[in-house]
């Protein structure tokens, strides 16, 4: 029987090397699911059943599971929701695994003789299937999505979405950055972009790096210099939180060619700590929701 421990350390370990696998190839896996069709968005994070998104690793290895089998729902179910939605997963399919963090107690005697009661985390695993595998469903989990326009327009629904953060963002020159110091960000003009998904991409992954000073979540990996470990996972967590805030957008992402380069240091830094692209995905995850609570609350 597995340990909490073994379990663990196997999920660490095998997402971990899927993505190393993936960047070894230079691919970033997380820019890669862009053509589904189905209704719920061209463009969308994994979806539960009930339509609530998926958080930190799970989007990473949902959407590589999705882009493996070919699927284009984002809809994901455990085999009892699909029967409590009247539905089946067809015979034969295999289901796709995703982690929730639980704890379990552990009683330890300390020096004095007495005992006291500890919880430890540990990640559980349990599986989901793609509504494509899946018969009997609802029809809103198979509807496709209308086809997308030849002409894309300029993205008034991002601009907006930022622009309610109220962060300084500059527009100008020739680079985009984050100047953590004086807590602005820069972005060149639309027009120097090759398209308006381009300009919002990389706004977002801008926005995500501007979510790390010291007043909103105090993101810290003790960088110390350019192109150190510490960057090197701080723009890990800006590459996700841009595909993450991409897909709650609809934005198809195109991050800058020059965050390429960092592949070889994420390689290094996934190599050195299974637990690293957890931790990048949660940052990244929670610099999405911290965007998305600076919105307006939607009148009553």
């Amino acid at each position: 029987m597995a340990t909490a421990t073994t379990t663990r350390t196997d999920v660490y370990t095998r997402v971990t090397s899927h993505i190393v696998e993936e960047l070894e190839r230079g691919v970033r896996p997380w820019l890669k699911p862009w053509n589904a069709e189905n209704a719920a968005g061209r463009i969308t994070r994994p979806l539960r059943h009930n339509g609530q998104p998926y958080q930190g690793v799970n989007i990473l290895m949902l959407w590589a599971s999705a882009e493996i089998a070919g699927f284009s729902c984002p809809f994901w179910i455990t085999f009892q929701q699909a029967k409590e939605l009247g539905g089946h997963v067809k015979k034969g399919e295999h289901g796709s695994p995703v982690v929730y963090a639980s704890t379990f107690k552990k009683k330890e005697q300390i020096e004095d003789g007495s005992e006291t009661e500890a919880e430890i985390p540990f990640l559980k695993e349990y599986t989901v299937f793609n509504a494509e595998q899946c018969e009997g469903l609802p029809k809103h989990y198979y509807m496709l999505a209308e086809p997308p326009k030849e002409k894309i327009d300029r993205i008034e629904h991002a601009e907006t979405f930022f622009r309610n953060t109220h962060a300084n963002i500059r527009s100008g020159g020739n680079r985009a950055f984050y100047a953590m110091d004086a807590d602005y960000v820069q972005m060149p003009p639309l027009e120097a972009f090759r398209d308006a998904e381009s300009h919002a991409a990389t706004l977002a992954h801008e926005m995500t790096h501007w979510t790390r000073h010291t007043t909103r979540l105090n993101r810290e990996f003790g960088r110390k210099r350019w192109g150190d470990e510490g960057y090197a996972m701080e723009e890990l967590v800006a590459e996700l939180g841009s595909a993450f805030l991409c897909a709650d957008l609809h934005i198809t992402p195109e991050v800058r060619d020059d965050h390429a380069a960092y592949i070889g240091h994420w390689l290094t830094i996934l190599k050195d700590d299974k637990r690293a692209i957890f931790s990048a995905a949660s940052h990244a995850s929670k610099a999405a929701e911290y965007l998305h609570g600076l919105q307006p609350k939607p009148a009553e």
